[in-house]
């Protein structure tokens, strides 16, 4: 069997790696074929019809759909057979997620349970809480929520005054204090709560039952978005709490929601994608049915351009999350292999591309706000009113870039983990850095071979010498004072981010090329435009960066370096557009 090189978390900074060594979603199997199409034919028959109803709270509806989930076999997809799931493999379960994406309301009750309520069961959970529990999850008898949040501690999980005290006879914890933005709250039988034992420093995390004495419910929130899901503020009085229900081990609660928090941006990442998938369908639909001046919208440039916007979007995101999740899925199961369980072996391969997992967060979650905002745009006047179905889309959206940690807090987690790995001698950007800028001449900018691959690589690789450079300048100039300076921060995360996702893109069309997949040129013009933008939006926060932190000579130095390394290509933005735009007017739907 032919060995595939992999990369560890981060590491593609420093390393590059053969298209044919990456997992695409065109690599999926037969078997996966079928559950993505059991994903989009529950969607269709159990969600879309009922949208409206779900987004009034429909007395029970959103539990009954949660319930059906199960029916079909998803809620323990993930799961060991052992406690009643299908054990699948980590991709398929990011291709449930990516084709539940597109269920509004139903995916954030669904990730909600399968993932942030379920996984630090089935991650730290002991045999005996696993076998009490999971079985349940699996089919749906119970539902999960997760309770981490309090009215002040947002982003600082760790700052949480929800407190546990261990009764005279030792034989429970006493629980008190207050949770807010629980999804799932209002029906969920298994909460995992965070909370302080003692006077300890870090968390210790807790399965508390709901319907145990003591907790009790605020009213569901109105919220601008995802309105059907259940969101709650959840209090606890004096709760008695057994000591065999402690998760984990005291004080590794703040450990749990760290590494949960990385299992839910990756898994962000998925399911943006069939909410991405929906709003372009809307796009594509209504330019193809409205008439204006004579002729349908989709005839007319503007709108051609929007609908290839949307389409480079939806398809950049996905090549960068099936990238992710063919290094995770590998490194689980070398780690299954090795002699771990399934759960303890997910989790070690996903902290290790906790980068990659920040990267597909914030990349995602913006994407999918650019799509639903042409959405609304083609639609024009329609889009604004209540009665068109990008009115959803829209609200719908804009709660990803708060989820799993803000996209600020996400940027500086792409480079806080980065200085880690560096700093334990993961790879040696600092060193690289060092002698890129200590060197009397102009830094060399790599140059193609005037093949569409071997150009836009050798681009990517002139970004990957600018990230370089600047972590390590910074790094020298700020030194401890960097983790404070955000701006400079959340400007080379972003160039971090552009070079992920343009070379995750082009590799998959060069795998593309070898396997002779058809509209082969149509997915060479999106692969144009992602590099062409990714070009302008490394240089200018380069430039963001480079301004903020250096003088003198440092400065000279890496602007020019800067100039010279990244140039931004000459291409025909808007006949490749229009060849992209042109292929889903006629398909009437995104078809790539």
């Amino acid at each position: 069997m032919e060995t595939k090189e992999q990369l560890i978390g981060g590491e593609f900074l420093v390393k590059d790696i053969p298209a044919s060594d990456i997992f695409t979603i065109e690599d999926i199997t037969e078997e996966q074929g079928m559950i993505r199409d059991t994903c989009r034919d529950f969607i269709a028959a159990e969600i879309t019809p009922d949208l409206k109803k779900l987004d009034d709270h429909e007395d029970g509806l959103m539990r009954q759909k949660v319930d059906k989930a199960g029916e079909y076999g998803l809620l323990g997809a993930g799961l060991p057979e052992k406690y009643g799931g299908m054990e699948v493999d980590f991709i398929t379960t990011m291709l449930i997620a990516d084709n539940l994406g597109s269920g509004h309301s139903f995916s954030v009750a669904f990730s909600a349970h399968t993932g942030i309520g379920t996984l630090p069961l089935l991650y730290y959970g002991n045999e005996e809480q696993k076998q009490k529990y999971l079985p349940k999850l699996a089919t749906g008898e119970y539902a999960a929520a997760y309770c981490l949040t309090e009215p002040d501690a947002g982003s600082d999980a760790n700052s949480g005054r929800t407190k546990a005290v261990l009764s005279e006879d030792g034989k429970h914890y006493i629980l008190n204090g207050q949770k807010m933005w629980i999804t799932n709250g209002g029906f969920a039988d298994l909460l995992t709560v965070f909370a302080k034992i003692d006077n300890d420093r870090i968390l210790s995390a807790f399965l508390i039952e709901s319907k145990t004495e003591g907790v009790s419910f605020n009213p569901e929130e109105h919220k601008m978005g995802i309105r059907g899901s259940s969101t709650r503020q959840i209090f606890f009085n004096d709760v008695k709490v057994p000591v065999e229900n402690l998760l984990g081990k005291r004080g590794e609660g703040f450990r749990i929601a760290l590494n949960i928090l990385h299992v839910g941006r990756v898994k962000l990442g998925a399911s943006v994608l069939g909410g991405m998938r929906v709003a372009i369908n809307h796009s594509v639909n209504y330019a193809n049915e409205r008439k204006q001046f004579g002729r349908f919208i989709s005839q007319f440039g503007a709108i051609k351009n929007k609908l290839a916007k949307q389409a480079i979007k939806q398809f950049s995101t996905e090549s960068a999350v099936y990238r992710t999740s063919g290094d995770i899925n590998t490194l689980a199961e070398e780690n299954i292999k090795d002699g771990m369980e399934k759960g303890p072996a997910e989790i070690d391969a996903i902290a290790k591309y906790a980068i990659e997992a920040a990267i597909l967060k914030v990349y995602g979650s913006e994407a999918l706000d650019l799509v639903v905002d042409e959405a609304v745009q083609i639609y024009g006047g329609m889009g604004f009113s209540a009665e068109s179905p990008v009115d959803r889309c829209y609200r719908d959206s804009r709660i990803n870039r708060i989820f799993e940690g803000t996209n600020e807090i996400n940027r500086m987690v792409i480079i806080d983990t980065f200085m880690k790995f560096i700093k334990r001698g993961d790879y040696d950007v600092f060193g690289a850095g060092e002698k890129l800028l200590n060197s009397k001449d102009k830094i060399q900018r790599q140059k193609g071979d005037g093949t569409y691959f071997g150009d836009h690589l050798a681009q990517i690789k002139n970004f990957k010498q600018v990230a370089v450079i600047l972590l390590t300048a910074a790094n020298n100039e700020l030194k401890r004072a960097l983790g404070s300076e955000q701006e400079v921060m959340m400007s080379i995360s972003d160039i971090l981010i552009q070079l992920y996702i343009a070379e995750s893109t082009i590799l998959r069309i060069q795998k593309m090329e070898a396997a002779n997949n058809s509209n082969f040129n149509l997915y060479k013009a999106m692969g144009d435009i992602v590099v062409y933008e990714a070009s302008q939006i490394v240089r200018n926060k380069a430039f963001d960066a480079t301004n903020s932190f250096a003088e003198g000579d440092l400065y000279d130095a890496l602007i020019n370096n800067i100039a010279g390394l990244v140039k931004i290509p000459k291409m025909n933005i808007k006949e490749l557009t229009r060849q992209i735009a042109d292929k889903m007017i006629e398909e009437n739907k995104y078809c790539f």
